[in-house]
């Protein structure tokens, strides 16, 4: 046997083992079930009434076929590259989505609705899904596939299952900073201390529905969103570091609340993904990552824009999302979010595969 064609074997078993581990076999994880806000919304607030809605253009313009799908996002959602990377299908529709069923469910899908928070005030702000809803329109999914693949299956697809929680920086952005009531009645520590609670009594209920793979989420370093650079006046539309600390405070906490849960509850697996150091690594060092702007995002005039707002006028986005951090003042566009998933998957999530 040849040096060269020895070479290429070797080459060709490592380009094998490193695909395994990044996409590995499906029938380790049958689903990927999805909770929270527009960070995963694949398009449950098409289905409601509500303002804060992103099924029109230039929302979707890079996505599969160039259409707007309720994705707040030029392309795919970190819900839909997590799915990918587990070995299963690309895309993970919405629960509320009329062009999707029980067989499509089956195998991934996502109750998060845009604009909502652990707090039930959080969702009201907009009128949007409140978190508990999410819960319930999971109970009866499960009804569903119990019809239709039988108890048994369904069961093991329900344990075997990956949950992913994305949620809790609309509760300070759109609810504690903008209500004053909610600032009467917690101080940020406290309202920090009942959002942690809520995730708790989160992982409980669904414990006791069946999941025993749950990923929750940290906040990301919401002073440097884009529209709060915008507002920052005061630091020259630089990143607000108080909101910033608070995430980081928010996150600490989660991170104990994880080893409580992981130590309590028998045959239970929660992690924390935590998107906050890669975010801020990614804004620090843009071009590690083949990206230029951070501080301004690609829809309409990049500083305030968000839903209906974008779609003004759809030819003052950027011609390129890649070279952006942010789609809208709020939201990481297609490339940020594969950039964040992969990170968190490599580093954290494969986990669940084992």
């Amino acid at each position: 046997m040849s040096k060269t064609y020895k070479l290429i074997l070797c080459h060709t078993f490592l380009l094998v083992c490193t695909t395994t581990l990044l996409f590995p076999v499906s029938a380790k994880v049958p689903a990927v079930i999805v909770f929270g806000d527009s960070s995963v919304d694949t398009g449950n607030n098409n289905g409601i009434k509500t303002l804060l809605k992103s099924d029109f253009a230039p929302y979707g313009r890079d996505f599969e076929g160039g259409r707007p799908t309720g994705r707040f996002c030029n392309g795919r959602v970190p819900s839909d590259f997590i799915s990918e990377y587990f070995g299963l299908k690309k895309t993970v529709p919405a629960y509320l989505d009329p062009n999707y069923g029980i067989s499509d469910f089956a195998t991934g899908v996502v109750f998060a609705s845009a604009g909502t928070g652990y707090d039930n005030t959080t969702a009201a702000v907009l009128n949007v899904m409140p978190f508990w809803k999410e819960v319930e329109l999971y109970k009866e999914y499960q009804q569903r596939l119990q019809a239709y693949v039988g108890e048994q299956k369904a069961n093991e697809i329900i344990t075997k299952s990956v949950y992913l929680v994305s949620i809790g920086t609309n509760d300070f952005l759109e609810n504690y900073y903008l209500l004053p009531t909610t600032r009467t009645k917690f101080t940020v520590q406290q309202f920090q201390d009942h959002l942690v609670q809520a995730a708790r009594e989160f992982v409980e209920t669904m414990y006791t529905l069946g999941a025993r793979k749950i990923s929750l989420s940290g906040i990301l370093p919401m002073g440097c969103l884009p529209l709060e650079r915008t507002i920052n006046f005061m630091a020259m539309q630089e990143c607000n570091e108080e909101y910033n600390n608070v995430a980081l405070e928010f996150n600490g906490k989660m991170e104990k609340l994880v080893k409580q849960l992981n130590g309590e509850f028998l045959g239970l697996r929660v992690v924390l993904s935590n998107p906050y150091y890669i975010i801020k690594k990614m804004i620090r060092h843009p071009s590690l990552y083949g990206i230029e702007v951070t501080d301004e995002a690609c829809c309409g005039t990049g500083l305030f824009e968000m839903s209906y707002l974008c779609g003004i006028d759809s030819s003052l986005s950027c011609p390129d999302a890649d070279k952006y951090m942010f789609w809208d003042s709020f939201h990481p566009t297609e490339k940020a979010n594969q950039i964040i998933s992969e990170h968190l998957f490599k580093t954290l999530l494969y986990k669940f595969v084992h």
